[in-house]
């Protein structure tokens, strides 16, 4: 094997580590997902299928340059996400709770009954200080220079 393929695959590898990972809090560990939580998904699928592309087509240069871009993609909705969750910035108003403290009693009651099941700014599990939104986001900027080295071993 290769050296781009076997970063190519532990790259394409992380990424369907990470999904199972979120698969596995949401079914097992019956922490649903948030609607954030979902948009870091897709860039790992993508991720994926990319990466079986790339170890079919190793001559592919551009290949390596898109699973990069799709990890880069999903460390910053991660970061953004853990923002949110960390009141540092707001986020999406479809998933967030906002100012209730000038809402008249009619106001608030059409705001809990169309709230979100999961809000994006309530952290569920963190391991060292970090939220899922966080570890996502860390991992996969590794996840990104894991993809360079593939391209960068293409040459």
């Amino acid at each position: 094997m290769t050296r781009r393929n076997l970063y190519v695959l532990i790259a394409a590898g992380g990424s369907a580590a990470l999904l199972l990972g979120a698969w596995g809090f949401q079914y097992l560990g019956g922490l649903p997902p948030c609607k954030m939580c979902i948009w870091q998904r897709y860039p790992h699928g993508a991720a994926v299928l990319i990466g079986g592309l790339a170890l079919a087509l190793p001559r592919n240069t551009l290949l390596p340059v898109l699973g990069a871009l799709a990890a880069m993609t999903t460390a910053a909705i991660g970061v953004f996400h853990a923002g949110v969750e960390q009141k540092w910035w707001e986020g999406p108003s479809s998933c967030t709770s906002g100012d209730i403290g000038g809402l008249s009693t009619q106001e608030l009651m059409d705001q809990i009954m169309s709230a979100p099941l999961v809000r994006c700014d309530d952290i569920p599990w963190e391991f060292l200080g970090l939220s899922m939104a966080g570890w996502n986001a860390a991992i996969s900027a590794v996840l990104v220079m894991i993809w360079l080295a593939a391209r960068r071993a293409s040459d």
